[in-house]
């Protein structure tokens, strides 16, 4: 490395780290670094003349000091640091002419016109066809935000990279085209790719919205949902208490046919046969209105083409088609899905008829459980007078 470029490496190094603003994200001495890495890049298959060279990498070193002094018209802001400073190192009117127009040439929209603008212009733009470009790209879009120049979405930002990528950004130089072309259509491809995914997602959404707001089912299918589940768990209520019911009877039949009936044989005990007649009475009653009250109704199983056509048919009731053949079920579930005032039809008889059931339940659970405290409380008054008035002592 020549002397001039040592020294300007160490300027430049120093101008970027100390007297740059901390907003610029992007603008700042690592994309310059990464500008020069690339040129020498470039160099290394390009065999230019040592003053051309020498040329390229001062102006790679500069073309971004303008910054210290603002965003605009960095680049010819950038000339007038480069000249200044080369001046002041004795770098010849010529050369200084031709690293001040290389940095030019990397203003947006310019057109390279040699060998060496293709070079720097390549070498600024590399971040294209690298693997971190999203990562740098944020950067930028960070940096126009801080910096108040402009704001942009995640989606309003990726659609502005499409857009560069597609209609201005290009390489110039054969080895770019070669080495980093590819990188680049790729870059392009995961955007792309995230913009369509995005869509998908929105598309899918925008449906999902439209039909929650243009149909009430979701709030009639939660009420059908809700109302069932609350039947069925206060049929499974009733059954536990008709089961508790069966259950105690049972354990007092049991108690009474092996405790006391054996002791009516005695004359001595003849004062307990009406008590114990009326106990076992009473709990024999008890269970069998406990049946009763879930015992289950007996159905047809069966209903016609016309049940179906007239709607007179609830196809939700496994009692109205266990004895149907499977291809007649089917062809009727088909024409149920196809008439949504059916289905809800269907549902609210589904409904209708389970409150009948409970009605009926619960009507002759309330009975029984009624029969049952009267018994309990007649036999126990039947074994006390039994006792105190025909008992052994009488």
């Amino acid at each position: 490395m020549s002397d001039i470029l040592e020294k300007a490496e160490d300027f430049a190094t120093d101008l970027l780290s100390n007297q740059l603003d901390p907003k610029f994200l992007y603008h700042n001495l690592r994309h310059t670094q990464r500008v020069v890495k690339n040129t020498k890049e470039l160099l290394d298959h390009y065999p230019l003349e040592a003053k051309e060279s020498e040329a390229l990498l001062l102006a790679a070193w500069f073309h971004d000091t303008g910054y210290t002094k603002g965003c605009e018209n960095h680049e010819e802001e950038s000339c007038a640091i480069a000249s200044t400073y080369l001046k002041k190192q004795g770098y010849g009117v010529e050369g200084t002419k031709r690293v001040t127009d290389l940095i030019l040439a990397t203003k947006r929209h310019y057109e390279p016109q040699n060998l060496m603008e293709q070079i720097i212009r390549d070498a600024d733009s590399s971040h294209f066809g690298s693997d971190t470009y999203l990562e740098t790209s944020e950067f930028l879009r960070e940096e126009l935000s801080l910096l108040g120049i402009a704001e942009y979405s995640h989606r309003e930002w990726r659609n502005a990279n499409i857009k560069m990528f597609e209609s201005e950004q290009k390489f110039y130089t054969d080895y770019a085209l070669e080495h980093w072309q590819q990188k680049k259509e790729k870059n392009l491809k995961r955007l792309k790719k995230e913009r369509k995914t995005e869509k998908e997602i929105a598309k899918k959404e925008n449906l999902k919205a439209r039909y929650k707001s243009e149909s009430p089912d979701r709030g009639i299918q939660t009420l059908f949902r809700v109302t069932l589940k609350n039947h069925i768990t206060l049929s499974d209520i009733a059954d536990t208490k008709a089961n508790i019911l069966l259950s105690v009877n049972a354990i007092i039949i049991s108690v009474v046919l092996s405790n006391l009936i054996p002791k009516l044989d005695n004359p001595s005990n003849s004062y307990l046969i009406y008590p114990t007649v009326i106990f076992v009475v009473f709990s024999v009653i008890s269970m069998i209105m406990a049946v009763l009250a879930t015992r289950p109704n007996v159905t047809s199983g069966q209903f016609t083409k016309e049940d179906v056509k007239n709607k007179k048919v609830n196809l939700l009731f496994f009692g109205n088609f266990h004895k149907m053949k499977l291809p007649d079920y089917e062809w009727a579930i088909k024409e149920l899905v196809k008439d949504k005032e059916y289905i809800y039809t269907s549902l609210t008889k589904d409904l209708y008829f389970l409150g009948l059931v409970l009605n009926r339940k619960y009507s002759i659970l309330r009975l029984t459980y009624t029969i049952f405290m009267i018994g309990i409380v007649v036999s126990v008054i039947a074994f006390a007078l039994g006792f105190h008035f025909l008992g052994p002592d009488r």
